[in-house]
Parts: structure tokens; sequence; C-alpha cells
């Protein structure tokens, strides 16, 4: 089993964006948590993070053939991007959105998400540990 975690922008900001919303944990935490979850599952992970649209639109795309599924937090880019849309649309690979905030609780301009469309489910409001769960989504789905 291989899975692509996708962050969007800002995610490397983690620990100094916000803490009252995101917390004190650091991008780097939440990397070595997913990495820690995954070699006790035996799943091979490949995190990846940018702050630009077509990057991760490109890292998408080259998922193709090569992962299992695919965890995303898009981030802002969650209430703008068709273009990631369309991209896990096309490499068709079962693709869990993630955020850290419960963005339902948030401005009115988070409740929109396009990505969503795409996604076989949403996991919000959960901090860091959402991306453990969207990893066991993943799995599950890919077991049935």
């Amino acid at each position: 089993m291989k899975i692509l975690v996708v962050n969007g922008p800002n995610i490397n900001m983690l620990g100094i964006r916000e803490p009252e919303i995101y917390g004190g944990n650091t991008y780097a935490d939440l990397c070595d948590m997913i990495k820690d979850y995954a070699a006790e599952k035996k799943i091979e992970v490949e995190l990846y993070q940018s702050n630009c649209e077509g990057d991760i639109v490109t890292e998408i795309q080259k998922a193709y053939n090569s992962f299992d599924g695919i965890v995303i937090n898009p981030a802002a880019y969650t209430h703008t991007s068709v273009a990631i849309l369309d991209a896990v649309k096309a490499v068709g690979l079962p693709t869990v959105e993630v955020h850290i905030s419960d963005v339902s609780l948030r401005e009115d301009f988070r409740q929109v998400s396009y990505v969503r469309a795409a996604c076989i489910k949403t996991i919000a409001g959960y901090g860091f540990k959402g991306y453990l769960e969207a990893i066991d989504c993943i799995v599950e789905k890919n077991s049935l």
C-alpha cells in the first residue's frame, strides 16, 4: 500500500500560523506523526507540501499508477481550485480530504470545497489525527 499525502499553502507554517486555530505543533511534527503511523501499519507514505497550485496539480498527476490513494489538505485551495479537483478526478485514486480545523465553523467562504466532489470522505476538525483517520479510510477502501 502506497499513499500520497498532499498539503497545500501555509501548512508549512504550522506552529507559527494562527496557533489558536491550528495548535502549536509544526509541519515537521505532522510529517513525523504520519511517517510513524504509516510505518506501524506497514504502509509506504510520501509527503508533499507546496504553496503553488500548479505544483500540487503536477504532484497529484504523478500519483497516477504509482499510488493506491491520496490524502489531501488543499488548505486555501480547497475553496478556489477547480484545477486540483480536476487533477484528483483525472487520476481516479481514492482520495480523502482533510482539514485540521473544523472549516464548517469558520468563515462563510470556507464553506465551499471544490475538491470534495472527487473525494470518498472529508475529515475536518480533528487536528493532526484527521490525517491518520484518512490513511485508515484509504486502507479500508483498498481492502474491499
